[in-house]
């Protein structure tokens, strides 16, 4: 089996750490470790206490500007970047505002309250997100814009690790393996 960055042992002469001077580009697996902020600085997400987050580069599995910004980047480099909201999870969009008729939810019950995230079909054969904002006794007003739509997103990142993406992780768009070695599952649809 090739070496992966967690799995190199020899001298630090790039030989014998294959990947030690891999750098983040399109076809490569990076490893990070994240936090992300919002402007007034309260913390959003992180990676910290946790396995680091594994994404395939330009596959699209995170932000645009995130991934721009990690671009070129190699093992221990970090970066702090604020990505906009158009590089990011988008600007609102008030065609994905709606109301949903309460007779149709009736098969969620008592469970159909503010704040719950309900899954739709984006009409592409996606899966779109759908938070509801209210519940009236006709009516369910729901939002499919992401949370952090219209936000700037202050990202403080590491780079852990970088390995060339297998053919398989390639024709997928995403990572097999979690940083962990654990496999991606057969929730992800690709086996």
């Amino acid at each position: 089996m090739p070496p992966t960055a967690r799995e190199n042992t020899g001298s630090l002469d790039g030989n014998s750490y294959p990947n030690l001077h891999m750098k983040a580009t399109e076809g490569h697996v990076v490893d990070i470790h994240y936090t992300l902020k919002s402007d007034d600085g309260q913390i959003i997400d992180t990676s910290d206490g946790k396995d680091p987050l594994g994404y395939l580069h330009g596959a699209g599995n995170i932000v645009p500007g995130l991934e721009k910004a990690l671009t070129g980047k190699a093992i221990g480099d970090k970066v702090e970047v604020k990505v906009s909201p158009e590089d990011g999870y988008g600007t609102h969009n008030e065609k994905l505002v709606g109301e949903i008729p309460r007779e149709s939810l009736a098969h969620l019950g008592g469970d159909l309250k503010e704040g719950i995230h309900l899954h739709a079909e984006d009409g592409q054969g996606g899966q779109q997100v759908l938070t509801v904002k209210k519940v009236t006794d006709d009516t369910v007003h729901v939002d499919g814009n992401h949370p952090l739509a219209d936000k700037n997103l202050n990202f403080a990142v590491e780079i852990m690790a970088v390995r060339e993406a297998t053919a398989e992780e390639k024709e997928h768009g995403h990572i097999h393996a979690a940083p962990s070695g654990e496999s991606c599952g057969e929730g992800c649809g690709c086996h």
